[in-house]
């Protein structure tokens, strides 16, 4: 796997700095410096990592001047020195790859240094130095490229909070102590600190999470994602969860999770250099053996170092990593983004995956002779008290009609069953009906169950006098998303839900999803999802708690972090940061491509590789021009490594009608 691989280029047991010790409580705040960009720590790695590179240049100059100046042996002298101290280096990469277990191109590397100077070939020893030195550069800048977004993303995690105390003051308390169900105040500019539901009408800029720059408004009792910026004036804020559960602390415990990782040379990388490494041994010992002449040996070795595809397979999938992350997705590391490029089977999940997973009010019907207005308004104010989500959608339902609640008394909930209080008067049950139905309220129902709706039944004064109607509907974004996943290589899409045959059906029908699993279990989603693995790579999409063993199954585990459970986000392979089904498009889009870019650059390489290894092992190729030739290949395949970075997906030509419409 990726850590077990070695990586010819300088400095290689160094991670992919993506973030350092990062956690809630220290990240800077926006505004108070740049990570890795423009701070004093982030120019001294640029010139920490550029270093090797101009301390190996200055010797190899040296002795080019003085081999020009006829003091061949004094340049042989500087080139020797180069070459001597890589191979101390290169010997250090041996020596760990062995305590792996692992035999990689390092002893190309070492092999190639020590043959030239044995043979006296210095100044091809110096070029591999060189060569090996400048990879490191080139490696760094790329990493630096590639991560500069997910460090933006993390700058932003606040440290403080403001938090209304019981005497209705305020306090600036660390973001660390805000505990579920604070109330918090977020000033124009501030990011919301943990994730929460909105207690006032607000502007928020999302564009951290959603990568869209413009402006959203949220009304009272929408959620809110912790890393989301005020735009607007201040509101309050009721939190949802603690800090170190909230989105941005997901977030930075997958970017530490990716950070221990080495520069993801993932299963890719590994399968090719396999082959590879024997290949090139063989081929320098065949030369040998039939030539009689050991310069030919020296050749080979010296044009297979380093391996190409063992520097483009990990800036190409770090790219790949970054620019999903600048899109709200956050993937666990390179190993899952490959994966996610080779999937072609998509399991989700249907409530809250394919639906909006927060009930709406669809419809009231009463008694006959009944007001269907005073009864959703009665309702919806004994509700007020209720915590249950049903409680919460009539209640929104009744005040996006303009009706003026009242505050009830003698209000009693009995979970599972309902909310009983006294309205003007009057004695109110809301929820279930225990006793018969008379024969409209079995029409009624009847009709609600061939619709897919649920039925909460309102009782007046212990008579039965109508229901309220909710609906889960179908996200505005995922027909289209699902469109978008068949047209990025999906060739078999599965609905799994626990709901009814019907409703799964016209959720089905609506999105464009033809196989169906209705009324299954948690047990049989991970059933399916298993015997889905064994034909091709699967990937799994879900947000609730049942859905976290399925997603633990997958090869690639998604889950919707935004408005899921964190129990889904902690096994999940990659996390949904925003509120968007078609990031996932995104995603696979981004991963397709830079794993399409990580196999391009990796194969080109090697055949370049290759085809200059056996010209070296005929004698026309000598060690010094064939060290040349392979820093040529090796600087191509990380150029064209780099177009990962960018482009290869359709956003913006795609905007969800969700992103922006008031909710």
């Amino acid at each position: 796997m990726a850590g077990e691989l070695s990586v010819a280029v300088w400095g290689r047991a160094r991670p992919v700095a993506i973030v350092s010790a990062v956690s809630v409580k220290v990240a800077p705040r926006p505004g108070g410096g740049n990570v890795g960009g423009g701070s004093t720590a982030g120019r001294w790695r640029r010139w920490r990592d550029f270093a090797p590179l101009a301390a190996l240049t200055v010797p190899v100059l040296v002795g080019a001047g003085l081999w020009f100046a006829d003091r061949r042996g004094a340049a042989n002298v500087c080139w020797a020195a180069t070459a001597s101290i890589t191979l101390v280096v290169t010997l250090r990469w041996l020596v760990q790859s062995l305590r792996r277990g692992r035999i990689g191109v390092d002893v190309i590397a070492t092999l190639a240094l020590v043959t030239s100077l044995l043979v006296g070939e210095y100044l091809a020893g110096a070029v591999v130095a060189l060569m090996l030195a400048s990879g490191h550069a080139l490696e760094s800048y790329a990493q630096g490229r590639a991560t500069r977004d997910l460090h933006e993303l993390l700058a932003r995690a606040p440290r403080r909070a403001r938090r209304r105390g019981p005497d209705g003051g305020i306090q600036d308390v660390d973001v660390g102590d805000i505990r579920d169900g604070d109330c918090l105040l977020v000033g124009p500019g501030e990011v919301v600190p943990v994730d929460g539901f909105a207690e006032d009408a607000a502007m928020v800029d999302e564009s951290t999470l959603t990568g869209e720059s413009q402006a959203v408004e949220r009304r009272a009792g929408d959620r809110l994602a912790s890393g989301v910026v005020n735009a607007g004036a201040a509101f309050g804020l009721r939190a949802a969860a603690a800090a170190a559960e909230s989105t941005y602390a997901g977030i930075v415990r997958l970017a530490e999770e990716a950070n221990a990782e080495k520069a993801p040379t993932v299963r890719l990388a590994d399968r090719y250099s396999a082959a590879f490494v024997p290949f090139t041994l063989v081929l320098a010992g065949v030369a040998w053996a039939v030539s009689g002449q050991f310069v030919r040996a020296v050749a080979v070795l010296v044009v297979a170092t380093p391996c190409p595809l063992l520097l483009a397979t990990p800036i190409a999938i770090v790219a790949g990593l970054s620019r999903a992350a600048r899109r709200g997705v956050l993937v666990r590391n390179g190993g899952s983004l490959e994966l996610l490029g080779r999937a072609r089977t998509l399991l989700v999940d249907k409530t809250g995956t394919l639906t909006a997973g927060r009930p709406e009010l669809a419809a009231v019907v009463t008694a006959p002779g009944g007001d269907g207005d005073e009864l959703l308004r009665v309702a919806a104010s004994v509700e007020q008290l209720s915590s249950h989500v049903l409680a919460a959608a009539i209640v929104r339902g009744a005040k996006d009609r303009g009706m003026r609640l009242v505050v009830p008394a003698d209000v009693t909930e009995e979970p599972g069953h309902g909310v009983c209080g006294r309205v003007d008067g009057r004695l109110v049950r809301v929820g279930q009906h225990g006793g018969d139905l008379p024969d409209w309220a079995v029409r009624e129902r009847q009709q609600a169950e061939a619709d897919g709706v649920s039925t909460v039944w309102v009782s007046l004064d212990d008579v039965l006098a109508g229901a309220v109607l909710l609906r889960d509907p179908v996200r505005p974004d995922a027909g289209d998303t699902v469109r978008r996943l068949r047209q990025a290589g999906f060739q078999r899409l599965i609905m799994l839900t626990g709901d009814r045959p019907e409703v799964a059906e016209r959720v089905a029908r609506a999105v464009g999803v033809e196989e169906v699993v209705a009324r299954c279990s948690p047990q049989e989603k991970v059933a399916r999802v298993r015997a889905e693995s064994d034909r091709a790579v699967t990937v799994m999409v879900g947000d609730g708690i049942n859905d976290a063993p399925a997603l633990a199954s997958a090869g690639v585990g998604v889950a919707l972090g935004a408005t899921g459970a964190s129990a889904s986000a902690d096994v999940a392979d990659a996390v949904l940061s925003v509120d968007r089904l078609d990031r996932l498009a995104d995603a696979v889009e981004i991963a397709r491509r830079s794993r399409a870019i990580a196999v391009q650059s990796a194969g080109a390489g090697m055949a370049l590789a290759v085809v200059a290894m056996v010209v070296a092992a005929f004698g026309v190729l000598p060690p010094v021009a064939g060290a040349f030739v392979q820093e040529g290949i090796d600087v191509a395949v990380i150029l064209n490594a780099l177009r990962a970075l960018g482009g290869g997906t359709r956003v913006g030509a795609l905007v969800s009608r969700g992103a922006t419409r008031r909710r």
